[in-house]
């Protein structure tokens, strides 16, 4: 498991020039508007959204996690304590298919509990949720 941070930039190619010098990695996945970072240490998932004047430059935080199970966990773990936004088991997302389960936290901020089972070539904005627990609150993928 590593934990991710989703922030939202100005100048994706600024900022990945920025992380690659920061972390001493380059970036694992380039794509239009999107990179990705997968930094061993500290372990630490890294995702940038290319979003010019974006409100808030947090996006979104998380964990990623290497084995489905564990997100499994996540789920009846925390889908009895009423604070699951949705969940989604066959998710295209961020250039992935992904399993993953949303949560926010009582200001709004998403925490995403994911593994990433492939890449594909389509960001993949899947954004209806599957198992609503606020309904007025929309979900949205990770951009």
């Amino acid at each position: 498991m590593r934990f991710q941070l989703a922030l939202n930039v100005n100048d994706l190619e600024k900022a990945v020039a920025y992380y690659t010098q920061l972390f001493g990695v380059a970036p694992r996945k380039v794509k239009p508007g999107y990179a990705n970072f997968a930094v061993e240490s500290p372990p630490l998932k890294l995702v940038l959204f290319e979003q010019p004047g974006a409100p808030e430059r947090l996006n979104h935080v998380g964990f990623e996690y290497f084995d489905n199970e564990e997100v499994e966990a996540v789920a009846r773990d925390l889908e009895p304590k009423g604070i699951v936004d949705h969940i989604d088991r066959d998710e295209s997302c961020c250039y992935a298919k992904k399993s993953t389960v949303w949560t926010r936290d009582p200001q709004g901020l998403r925490w995403e509990f994911y593994r990433v089972r492939e890449d594909i070539e389509e960001f993949g904005a899947d954004v209806a949720p599957r198992t609503p627990v606020e309904p007025a609150t929309p979900a949205r993928c990770c951009g």
